[in-house]
């Protein structure tokens, strides 16, 4: 095991360690990633981000509320939309770099993975 240099901001209590488990979560880089561009009703969501059941997106987006990313704004009697925050739309730059790496790589990935799968 090798040791963690002291200030590398992974401890078990360390707030950069919050955000990396916040941010390594599939789902929520996904609905970040959804509401990156403009503000989203829930089925817009759902249907944008595909494979997400509502109520693992209810979920996302509750936690994403708790952490201060995402903001619930009420349109009207049982209507509302997510918009992010001001520190969510510190995440769209990171998002977009990732998305822009696993388009440039996800086939040299898929291509690995048959060519060692047996």
């Amino acid at each position: 095991m090798h040791d963690t240099p002291a200030g590398s901001g992974f401890l078990a209590d360390c707030p950069t360690r919050l955000a990396v488990e916040i941010i390594a979560d599939k789902w929520t880089v996904l609905v970040l990633f959804g509401l990156s561009h403009r503000p989203r009703r829930h089925g817009e969501l759902a249907e944008l981000i595909g494979g997400i059941s509502r109520k693992v997106l209810t979920q996302t987006l509750r936690k994403l509320q708790g952490y201060g990313l995402v903001e619930r704004r009420a349109l009207a009697p049982r209507q509302v939309e997510y918009h992010l925050t001001e520190l969510g739309r510190t995440l769209v730059e990171p998002i977009d770099v990732l998305t822009m790496w696993a388009r440039d790589n996800g086939g040299a990935i898929a291509d690995f993975q048959e060519n060692s799968a047996g």
